[in-house]
């Protein structure tokens, strides 16, 4: 099937309009029409080429929240108008120990909603700047918040997984104290849920303009960390840290802050790498430095579940 979509043809060129393929509903497919799909920055690094390795034509978009239009005969979980998204992922080999635990983001196999190998013409993955995408089951998310908030719901599927898959994983909650470092599109959802959790919540900002909107959004303190007081008052006292910052900049300023066994998770991607942490800093306290990438499927659908019951989603501009 002919559709219109977003997209480029090389790294040197801005998006246009494209008419792309989509493949007919098979047994296990649903076919979505998009009515939302977020812009992440990871799409502009594709679409340039920026992380090496883009296939063209790129059709971006991984945020994607629609209505199932058509289904295959072998769908069970989902029905003509359900109200579905699709995240970062559309297919993984379902035979590893990673997909077995439901962790389909760490198989060896994935295959990204845009940009991974497919069968499909043109032979790699094309994504939600688009008019309609065809997924297994498998890899559907069901969309239980109202419609309404519906444009506000597409970038959970990044932003929202990236940051609650490790304040999970790190058991984040009530009497944890907990840091957010960045306050930009991961840095305040990472707020928003952590202080959901129960935990609480510091926000660390290089910006001073930004302490009210780190309030709004639930950090019981903010944090300027280029202010040397504000940061000592802070040493040897977090459970855990979350650092959504993608540049290169000094983790022993926050690794300083952590307890004992305290761990600072990494979700930023900096296109070069940060500067060699001071290891003394980390064995004399048994702190750890961890990264995470977005979640599977299971957990996906449970922090869709958890953002639909506390009313949290991104900010909409």
């Amino acid at each position: 099937m002919l559709i219109n979509a977003i997209g480029t043809y090389s790294a040197s060129q801005p998006l246009e309009s494209m008419a792309i393929t989509r493949r007919d509903p098979g047994p296990q497919d649903v076919q979505i029409a998009i009515a939302y799909c977020g812009v992440c920055h990871s799409d502009l690094h594709q679409a340039r080429s920026e992380w090496a390795g883009t296939l063209y034509p790129c059709v971006p978009g991984h945020e994607i929240v629609g209505r199932v239009t058509a289904v295959g005969n072998a769908v069970s979980r989902y029905a003509v108008g359900d109200l579905v998204g699709v995240g970062c992922m559309v297919d993984s080999c379902q035979q590893c120990e990673e997909c077995a635990e439901g962790l389909e983001n760490y198989c060896d196999h994935m295959v990204l909603t845009y940009n991974g190998p497919t069968q499909d013409a043109p032979g790699h993955t094309l994504g939600g700047y688009s008019q309609q995408i065809v997924v297994n089951e498998r890899y559907v998310l069901r969309i239980t918040h109202p419609e309404a908030q519906l444009a506000a719901v597409a970038p959970l599927l990044c932003a929202g997984i990236t940051t609650y898959s490790p304040l999970r994983h790190w058991h984040v909650g009530p009497g944890k104290k907990v840091g957010v470092v960045g306050i930009g599109g991961l840095g305040h959802m990472g707020i928003k849920l952590a202080h959901a959790m129960g935990a609480h919540v510091v926000a660390f900002t290089t910006s001073e303009s930004k302490r009210n909107a780190a309030r709004a959004l639930g950090a019981d303190d903010v944090v300027v960390s280029r202010n040397d007081n504000e940061m000592a008052a802070h040493v040897k006292s977090f459970d855990f840290i979350l650092n959504t910052v993608a540049a290169p900049h000094n983790l022993d300023a926050f690794t300083t802050l952590l307890k004992r066994d305290g761990t600072m998770t990494l979700v930023g991607a900096p296109a070069t790498p940060h500067p060699s942490p001071e290891v003394f800093n980390l064995i004399f306290r048994r702190r750890s430095i961890a990264g995470s990438m977005i979640g599977g499927i299971p957990e996906t659908q449970e922090m869709l579940d958890f953002c639909a019951e506390h009313a949290s989603s991104p900010i909409s501009s």
